[in-house]
């Protein structure tokens, strides 16, 4: 998936220079908004690499709105989500044959910018509804694990690809990991002091390890086994004995990307603003 992320900042620029000015005649409150967003939460990746909203689970998430003028806001988040994958779904036989699956709880935090395309403020007739578009940056903790014997096993500290030993140069990733969520919606006033918000966001992360599976290759089980041990070998090939996988396990040219989305409900801190808008 690629995205011209020159483009998306030039738009940013260009919000922020034109549109109209609000009059500063509002507190800090009456510019503060709460919004609560529940909806869900997908990857895609070498364990799902084409199926958007396969295996969506249940997100929720907090966000904070600066109404900085009719156009402009700031925005603060945190937010919850889970993802998962399997090879089982997949409809490549080597896929299958890889046989890996991998699940992990997601847990994001995140500022950034919100641009709509129409004047827009809470609480105001006239302008009380408009699409938007928004860009963050922050950081997400991920930890990936999977079934086994009916356990679920974390991933990252065994080494599946050899990490931690001498048989691969592969350093241990990082759970904690930079992330740009950036995405579009709608939003329209419900009264003076509320708002209803539909929202789509996909995240830009600079890891391919979300799913536990990235560039390294195929080890030899037995020696893995010596010295990451024996669950670490049993995970880091699932396929069946007959079958002898070789070359990398994933596609190390693309990183991992997940989504989060829903409806939000906001809520304004303060008093609505006597604010007009002007040329």
């Amino acid at each position: 998936m690629k995205i011209n992320f020159k483009i998306l900042l030039i738009s940013a620029l260009v919000l922020l220079t034109t549109g109209h000015s609000i009059a500063q005649v509002e507190n800090f409150g009456s510019r503060s908004s709460l919004g609560f967003m529940v909806g869900g939460s997908y990857y895609i990746g070498d364990l799902n690499q084409y199926k958007h909203f396969n295996n969506t689970n249940l997100s929720a998430g907090l966000i904070y709105r600066y109404h900085v003028n009719s156009r402009i806001e700031l925005r603060g988040a945190v937010r919850y989500g889970k993802v998962e994958g399997y090879d089982s779904e997949s409809d490549r036989p080597d896929n299958l044959a890889r046989n890996l699956s991998f699940e992990s709880d997601i847990f994001e935090m995140s500022g950034g910018l919100e641009f709509n395309y129409l004047n827009y403020k809470m609480g105001n007739k006239q302008y009380f509804f408009t699409p938007y578009m928004f860009i963050d940056i922050g950081l997400f903790k991920m930890n990936p694990k999977t079934e086994y014997n009916g356990e679920l096993v974390e991933l990252q500290p065994i080494g599946t690809e050899g990490q931690n030993s001498d048989l691969s140069d592969i350093k241990a990733y990082r759970l904690t990991q930079i992330v740009i969520p950036f995405g579009v919606g709608f939003k329209i006033n419900l009264g003076e002091r509320a708002a209803l918000s539909l929202e789509y966001g996909i995240r830009k992360t600079f890891t391919d390890y979300l799913d536990d599976v990235g560039k390294g290759d195929y080890l030899n089980r037995t020696q893995l086994a010596e010295q990451n041990g024996s669950i670490a070998a049993n995970l880091s090939d699932r396929s069946p004995v007959d079958i002898e996988m070789t070359g990398s396990r994933g596609n190390a040219e693309t990183k991992d990307w997940y989504s989060m989305f829903g409806v939000m409900f906001t809520f304004s801190l303060g008093k609505p603003g006597n604010c007009h808008y002007q040329k």
